[in-house]
Order: C-alpha cells, then structure tokens, then sequence
C-alpha cells in the first residue's frame, strides 16, 4: 500500500512538472511574441503616430504622451506611455469627480469624463491612444496581451485574492478588451483576467489579438 501511495504521488508530481514547464516554454514563446509584435507596430504605425501626435498639439496644450506610474508584474510600479486624452493635469482632478476610499470595488470608470479632449474621445473610442505601449512591450514591462494596467493607488485597495492579478505582466489588451472593456463590472473583468492567467495557453493570446479589431470596431464599453 505504501508503495502504491508513493508511486501516485510521484505520478501527480511528474504531471504538476510537466504543467510548469509547459507553462514556462509558453511564457518564453510569449516573450519571443512579445518583442516581434512590438517591433513590427512601432515600424509600421510611426506615421500613424506622427499624425495622432500632431492632432494632439492641435487640439490641446499639453505634452503629446501622458505618462503615470502603473502596477506591474508582481506589482511593481512602472511608467506607462499613452497619447495624453485628456487636458493636462487631469490626474489632479480625480478627487473632485471620485471619491477613491468611498469606492464599492478597486476600479472606476467615469462616463462623459469632463477632463477628456475632443481629440482624445476619437483616440479612447478606437484604442490609438494605446499605441506607445508597444514601447513598455520592448522594454519588457507589459505584454501584447495580459491583465488591464492598473494605477498604483487602485491596486493598493486590492485584498489578498485579487492581488492573484498581478501575476502576469500587464497587456495593451486583453481578455477584458474583447468583452466590454469599461462597461464590464468589476467582478465579471477580474474573473476572466484570473481565469487567462491560471490557465494560460499561447494561443490564448493569439485568440484575444485576433478578437480585439472586431471589439473596437463595435466600440462597446469604450469611455
């Protein structure tokens, strides 16, 4: 009988080894996705910015880039580039339209968002204000395809099991982009984003990429 004991539990043990390391060739493939897929768009779509940076000048004061401390990967803080949608020092106008301690659930989502520029509607509506992410990508920060980069104080307000997020870098999109991006509550988003990273698989991200057009083309939850 010991010896029938021992024999599953060496079984269980080979097959959880197997699942690590498949798990761990997937995250190095996902890497390998990661610096090619970033490289490309950043070659590509330079003209493309170019414009988008000149329509931001235009349309606004302020710097082109917004810039703001995210959680990474384990939580560690990084700086995170986007083309700026908002008037500057929007971030300072948080307290008058949020009441951060008073919230429900660690996320919020303002609707006809004040601080928001006419340019910047047009950027949030088609997810272009995304595009210098490709550099956090280059720069091993964030993925393709991950969890929805949170700011720094709202992670802070996570208890023990949501911190379960944190686990994979950040991505540029991800399972929430491709179902209701804002207008999916809370509890729904960090379902799915727990769920891609407990059982992630490479074609996960292959599937979401291929999805996230088609998601903001119908512009569903984008605010």
């Amino acid at each position: 009988m010991r010896e029938l004991i021992t024999s599953r539990e060496g079984r269980s043990g080979s097959a959880e080894e197997a699942v690590r390391r498949r798990k761990s060739i997937s995250l190095c493939l996902k890497r390998g996705v990661d610096l090619i897929g970033a490289t490309v768009g950043l070659l590509v779509l330079w003209p493309l910015m170019v414009l988008i940076a000149c329509a931001i000048k235009l349309d606004s004061s302020g710097p082109v880039l917004f810039i703001q401390e995210r959680a990474g990967q384990a939580g560690k803080p990084f700086r995170i580039y986007k083309f700026r949608s908002m008037v500057c020092h929007a971030d300072q106008m948080v307290d008058g339209l949020v009441d951060i301690e008073a919230l429900r659930s660690p996320a919020f989502k303002i609707k006809g968002d004040p601080r928001v520029t006419h340019v910047g509607r047009f950027l949030r509506r088609t997810s272009l204000d995304e595009l210098p992410q490709f550099w956090n990508v280059l720069r091993g920060e964030m993925s393709l395809v991950g969890p929805r980069p949170e700011e720094m104080r709202i992670v802070e307000l996570y208890n023990e099991d949501q911190q379960r997020r944190l686990a994979m870098k950040p991505g540029i999109t991800g399972p929430m982009q491709i179902d209701g991006r804002g207008a999916l509550p809370f509890e729904e988003r960090m379902e799915l984003e727990l769920s891609y990273i407990e059982t992630y698989r490479l074609w996960y991200d292959v599937r979401i990429l291929l999805l996230t057009l088609p998601a903001v083309v119908r512009g569903k939850g984008a605010y």
